[in-house]
């Protein structure tokens, strides 16, 4: 767990203060990753991420996924798919497309996004994680957190 994350999404007024502009975007993954499993999370995450100024792909990614888990995977696809062309070479669009997907029950679609998003990673541990994401035992309605 990490209380930094739990303190800066406790209070999201808070929290638009002290993880502004670039550096929300930066802890926004890191968050997600050690709050997945706390329901209360996403109704704040979502609070955090609609008052996001910050014009990036980053942005609406996360958006998609906190609206994912928050609303309906359906939803969170769609906002998925609004985005810009450029969401293509966008590793993150690709793993929170996989877990939408997955959520939804599309596993073969799911596995095809998450094959996208590894091959658009350098990073060892990101690459090691989306593997493992894509196989067929760890995808369901209640797939982990992206």
């Amino acid at each position: 767990m990490a209380p930094a994350c739990r303190t800066a999404l406790s209070s999201p007024p808070a929290c638009a203060g002290e993880l502004s502009g670039e550096r929300l975007l930066v802890n926004v993954p890191s968050c997600s990753f050690h709050l997945a499993a706390d329901r209360a999370f996403w109704p704040a995450m979502e609070r955090v991420q609609a008052g996001r100024v910050a014009p990036s792909l980053g942005g609406p990614v996360a958006h998609a996924a906190v609206a994912g888990r928050t609303d309906s995977p359906r939803h969170g696809l769609d906002l998925l798919e609004a985005l810009p062309t450029e969401r293509e070479r966008f590793q993150p669009y690709h793993a929170v497309r996989g877990d939408l997907l997955a959520r939804l029950g599309r596993h073969e679609d799911a596995a095809a996004a998450y094959a996208q998003a590894v091959g658009l990673t350098t990073d060892p541990a990101v690459r090691a994680f989306l593997t493992t994401r894509r196989s067929p035992g760890k995808m369901s309605d209640e797939a982990g957190t992206v």
